[in-house]
Parts: C-alpha cells; sequence; structure tokens
C-alpha cells in the first residue's frame, strides 16, 4: 500500500489478526459507485439514491423504521485498508492519529452515515446520504433522534487549521477520504 508522507503502519495487518469477535452482516449496500475512488467524499451532501437490502431473516427488523425520517447505517468498509495508525488527510498538511479521523482505513473500517429513507419495500430500503461502493457489507441500521444525536456544540480542533474540506477527491494513494 503506497502512504504519504508522513504515515505510519501499524507492524501487522488487523485484518489477520482479528479473532475476538463476529461480526454479522445483514445485508448488502447497492450504491452507483463502483470502485473506492468513484465514492463522494462522504454521504451528507450526496443526492444520489442507494438501496439497502437487508438479507431475509433481517426483515421483521425493519418494523416500525417507516416512521423513521432519518437513520444511521453501520457499514463494513471491505476494501480500505486496515493497517493505518497514523495518516495524513489528503486536505492537511499535518498528520493525525486514526482514531481522529473519519477515514475508512482504520483497524476496524467500520463506516457511519445518517442517511434519509425515502421508501421502504419488503426487505429494502431507499436512502439518500451514503458514500461507499456497491456491495458494501451492512453492519447495522438504527434510528436518528434528532434531540440527542445532533451536537451543534461538538468541535475537532486541528481541522480549525486545515485546508478546506474539498469536495471532490484528488488523487490519492488511499483512494479515500481523510
Amino acid at each position: 500500500m503506497k502512504k504519504r508522507p508522513g504515515e505510519i503502519a501499524l507492524p501487522f495487518d488487523p485484518a489477520q489478526t482479528a479473532n475476538d469477535a463476529a461480526v454479522t452482516f445483514i445485508g448488502r449496500i447497492l450504491t452507483p459507485w463502483p470502485t473506492r475512488k468513484e465514492c463522494p467524499r462522504r454521504g451528507a451532501g450526496n443526492q444520489e439514491v442507494c438501496r439497502i437490502e437487508l438479507d431475509e431473516p433481517y426483515h421483521p427488523g425493519l418494523k416500525s423504521v417507516e416512521g423513521c425520517s432519518h437513520l444511521y447505517i453501520l457499514y463494513w468498509m471491505h476494501e480500505a485498508p486496515r493497517n493505518l495508525i497514523i495518516q495524513s488527510p489528503a486536505f492537511d498538511q499535518n498528520t493525525h492519529g486514526v482514531f481522529a479521523l473519519r477515514s475508512p482505513a482504520r483497524p476496524n473500517p467500520i463506516a457511519l452515515s445518517v442517511v434519509e429513507l425515502l421508501k421502504i419495500d419488503g426487505g429494502s430500503l431507499e436512502v439518500r446520504g451514503l458514500d461507499c461502493v456497491s456491495g458494501t457489507p451492512l453492519l447495522d441500521i438504527k434510528p436518528y433522534f434528532s434531540e440527542t444525536d445532533a451536537r451543534p456544540e461538538a468541535t475537532v480542533k486541528w481541522r480549525e487549521h486545515s485546508r478546506p474540506y474539498p469536495c471532490t477527491r484528488p488523487e490519492d494513494p488511499h483512494g479515500e477520504d481523510e
């Protein structure tokens, strides 16, 4: 894997050593983007409609979801590298620890998006606001509660000194946003 200047990889690959938890994929996410490079940076401003398909045993878990305007979608970024511990975001000249970033390159490549629910059709959901490769494994769906989940006072100090976050992807050795 090609690294940016200042990046540090772990001396092992977490994907090869993971044996302490069992995660069950409950479905797949279908998007217009076949490769990581084509995915948008973050899904919040994205207007593309994506489809989440739950595996049949999980269909009953959608009961009452139709009353939710927005959902948290947790998914496994299966194509992301898992060994970077210090990273250099494409939009910042400084390096940061993986836990200060939202990069998909992390020991456990779990992603989280808030999506707008557009439609439910059996065990499938149409949503807006995702940023992943088509075929991405689905981990979980949770309701978004604006009164408890929104934190307008939240800050990330290092972002105050970085370049504006780019809307398009520059050439990037990781093919990811941070």
